[in-house]
């Protein structure tokens, strides 16, 4: 791959095969979207206008929603575009204006969260929660899940970007001695490492994405942290599922890779058993190599593999639709917990604890679930075209006090 003229990109984890997109700000600006070239936000709208691009009136949008809106042949060509600009020393001129540092931006909600769907994907992660929740029987896993991918509707107006404050959530809970519930913080408060899919093009209600189809709709990733108040959720998700001990905060990075920087990022999962309905084809069963350390507190405490799951990204997409559901610009789901077979690849810390019951340690002392204060930060990683590592986009949170 040729490299770029931009000092310091060439081998670094926002090389020219990576190129994310985010939503920027500058002092006294008003915020648009740019994408990112080693230290450095290229502010596209400039740069566009300069090169008489068709399209360029999309960069000064203060969301990615109407460029995921172009579909896949606007996602095509604004990438070549791009490449071609930051690889042609004879474009320095007209970009290297436009090159703002990183640390002189102030970072935006990367899009507008139409509907937002976590799924439950990892074996691992299902079969701990199942032996935490249920240790007297001998399958972890309820019946339907080896035979669809389980999720359920979150509430897309608590989506936030990285950086956030997770205010202590407050509500029922209620303890297994206890002989009726009491209001109050979350005592259990957690963390879930997962990855999202953000969709570009949507589609109309009736309609189906087979799995062929996925890449067609979907425009990229983002990490993704689905904050989980254990004991809220204990007390109310029979028989309905999660409600309010996940809709108070969902964290997103505010840079979203684009579904084309993962071309070597793909890799088969490692299998389905049984062998599942057609709509969701074993031909589909194509994961990602995303690597993800758990931090707390600069302390790494876990890496998740997302190349373990089980339930692929265009199985998730396929189910998610397969009744007739229609999805829009800005849909987001997410892939659920990503845990690993060994106690240092739980992606929770419901997982990392065993429910609480055998600390682990982080920064010198032993911990089990989050405290007022903590700062959580999800990092990701994946293998790039050119032979290196993508640095996907980071989502950090710190824990604040419940408010009255």
């Amino acid at each position: 791959m040729t490299t770029s003229w931009v000092e310091g990109a060439t081998g670094s984890g926002f090389d020219v095969d990576h190129l994310p997109y985010a939503v920027f700000e500058r002092p006294g600006e008003e915020p648009r979207v740019g994408a990112r070239i080693g230290d450095f936000v290229v502010d596209l709208a400039p740069v566009a206008a300069g090169d008489m691009l068709a399209v360029g009136h999309l960069f000064e949008a203060a969301s990615l929603n109407p460029l995921m809106a172009g579909g896949r042949p606007v996602w095509e060509s604004v990438r070549q575009w791009l490449t071609g600009m930051l690889t042609d020393e004879t474009e320095r001129d007209l970009i290297e204006p436009s090159l703002v540092p990183v640390s002189d931006v102030a970072l935006r909600m990367p899009f507008e969260v139409g509907d937002y769907v976590d799924f439950y994907a990892s074996l691992d992660h299902a079969s701990n929660v199942g032996r935490i929740f249920r240790p007297d029987q001998d399958e972890p896993l309820l019946p339907n899940w080896r035979h669809l991918p389980v999720g359920y509707h979150g509430r897309a107006g608590t989506v936030v970007p990285s950086g956030t404050d997770i205010i202590r959530p407050q509500g029922q809970r209620k303890a297994p001695a206890d002989d009726l519930p009491t209001f109050g913080p979350s005592m259990r408060l957690d963390v879930e490492a997962e990855l999202g899919f953000v969709v570009g093009t949507g589609s109309g209600l009736g309609n189906r994405i087979p799995t062929e189809a996925f890449a067609d709709h979907v425009f990229g990733v983002v990490g993704l942290n689905d904050w989980s108040a254990r004991d809220i959720q204990a007390w109310e998700y029979v028989p309905l599922g999660p409600f309010l001990g996940k809709s108070f905060a969902t964290s997103i990075s505010p840079w979203v890779t684009p579904l084309d920087a993962l071309d070597a990022a793909w890799v088969d999962l490692p299998g389905q058993d049984p062998e599942p309905l057609p709509y969701l084809s074993p031909g589909a069963t194509r994961g990602l190599d995303i690597e993800v350390e758990v931090v707390l507190n600069d302390e790494v405490v876990s890496r998740p593999s997302y190349s373990s799951m089980y339930w692929s990204p265009a199985q998730m997409l396929a189910h998610l639709t397969v009744n007739g559901a229609s999805t829009r610009t800005g849909d987001l789901w997410a892939s659920g917990t990503i845990s690993g077979p060994e106690r240092h690849q739980r992606g929770s810390f419901l997982e990392l604890s065993w429910g609480g019951k055998e600390p682990f340690t982080a920064v010198g002392r032993e911990r089990t679930f989050l405290e007022d204060g903590d700062v959580v930060v999800l990092r990701y990683s994946a293998p790039g075209a050119a032979g290196g590592r993508l640095t996907l986009g980071e989502v950090a949170g710190t824990v604040v006090p419940a408010r009255d």
